[in-house]
């Protein structure tokens, strides 16, 4: 007898592979299909939603750029805290008690020393943005939830993810869409980059899947876990490898509409907690990755 779950976001990136995931064969959950016209600021779209009561949660759901945060932090509260609550508050009345994983955000440590890599649990959570700060805020909120009502509660705090599906607003898929377009003669051999010369901590979405479920099934409730692939990688060695894969030179150029200022020159985080709690580890190499989102872009290119 399959286990039923309920993800909110199931139209965004990591909500597809969900998807993909759970219609698999073997899979021991059943996805519990969404009524369309949901949305978690308006509390009445969320009556009803669930015909049947799920045993498990995962909300992916949010506002996740951080430049729209700033530029209308009102709206990521909205989505992010308030969003959150009204689907707690759903939940309740529907007479859910199962397991319920936030999503929240490495973004919630904020800058870090470089003496304190990798970044792990105990490093006192320090937002620097509006999107941080309600995700931070969403985490607490739903860690009472679960001391409160007795719900099995876990908090999940993804590094930087990487896969075919992206948007092309993130770093990876903007380098891989335009070396694609450059190889079918679409662009100059030049790439528009911002600064490259940071490192941050890359896992692929397929893994990140992988954590989910792993936490769903095992993660110890009240507890947080990063999840992260515990490598530092910089930015610029990762557009040079997709450049080298498909077999195309270009020139880097920097462009200033797409420099953000990063406090954070490097990243790395530990995912030692949620291995020794799950057994979770890594299994995508980044190369395997980075050839999927090439694939993936050569074909969403050709449709442009």
């Amino acid at each position: 007898m399959k286990k039923r779950l309920f993800v909110t976001g199931l139209n965004g990136f990591v909500g597809r592979h969900i998807q993909s995931r759970l219609n698999a064969v073997d899979s021991q959950w059943q996805l519990l299909p969404v009524a369309p016209g949901y949305d978690l600021r308006e509390p009445k779209s969320l009556e009803g939603l669930w015909p049947e009561l799920p045993d498990a949660v995962i909300h992916l759901a949010g506002q996740t750029f951080v430049p729209e945060a700033f530029r209308d932090p009102a709206n990521t509260f909205q989505v992010n805290l308030l969003g959150t609550l009204h689907l707690l508050q759903a939940l309740k009345a529907r007479g859910f008690s199962g397991t319920f994983l936030y999503v929240s955000s490495g973004d919630v440590y904020g800058q870090v020393s470089e003496s304190a890599l990798p970044i792990d649990e105990h490093q006192p959570p320090c937002p620097r943005n509006p999107y941080a700060v309600s995700k931070l805020s969403a985490e607490l909120l739903c860690l009472q939830w679960g001391m409160t009502e007795g719900w099995p509660v876990l908090v999940a705090r993804p590094f930087n993810h990487i896969g075919p599906g992206q948007m092309d607003s993130f770093v990876v898929a903007s380098a891989a869409r335009q070396i694609c377009r450059i190889k079918q003669g679409l662009q100059p051999a030049q790439l528009q980059v911002g600064d490259i010369d940071v490192t941050r901590d890359f896992l692929d979405v397929a893994d990140v899947v992988s954590a989910y479920l792993a936490l769903l099934e095992k993660g110890e409730p009240g507890q947080v876990y990063n999840i992260c692939s515990g490598v530092e990688q910089s930015v610029r060695g990762l557009i040079e490898q997709l450049a080298d894969l498909a077999q195309v030179h270009v020139q880097l150029i920097q462009d200033p509409a797409r420099l953000r200022r990063a406090e954070q020159r490097r990243v790395c985080g530990s995912h030692a907690r949620l291995h020794q709690t799950t057994g979770w580890a890594p299994e995508l190499t980044t190369q395997q990755s980075l050839r999927a989102i090439l694939s993936d872009w050569e074909s969403r290119v050709r449709q442009e």
